[in-house]
């Protein structure tokens, strides 16, 4: 039994060292990177004179920020979420897929995403790292 153990705990260890060559660096957007994307945001909607729902997600889609002007629809707020989810997870801005779908690839609208224009994709040095 306890060779057994030992062999457990060496076996363990040799996997854990060989984890560390199985790991990459991910470049994540942070809290302040993403109030400066809301903020940036923010200013475009005013100076457009257009009011808007504005959703900052990481790389998988989950929400780092958040924020919706005056005078916004209250449906805004889910399909902001939506399309920036949408934007990070496929890579690409959602009026890219709304294109696709109007040219005839349909298989879109089947899959789980919002193909609303709208969605960008934020990168840094190639890498998407919010939208």
């Amino acid at each position: 039994m306890t060779k057994l153990a030992i062999g457990v705990g060496l076996l363990a260890a040799v996997f854990c060292l060989s984890a560390g060559a199985q790991t990459i660096d991910v470049i994540a957007l942070s809290q302040a990177g993403a109030q400066t994307v809301l903020y940036a945001a923010k200013d475009g909607g005013l100076q457009r004179n257009a009011p808007s729902a504005i959703a900052v997600v990481d790389a998988a889609g989950d929400l780092l920020a958040f924020q919706r002007m005056d005078g916004v629809r209250p449906a805004s707020t889910d399909l902001a979420i939506a399309k920036a989810r949408t934007a990070a997870r496929l890579r690409r801005p959602t009026a890219e897929i709304e294109d696709d779908i109007n040219q005839g690839r349909t298989a879109f609208v089947t899959a789980d995403i919002m193909a609303l224009r709208g969605g960008m994709p934020i990168r840094v040095n190639g890498e998407v790292v919010a939208q």
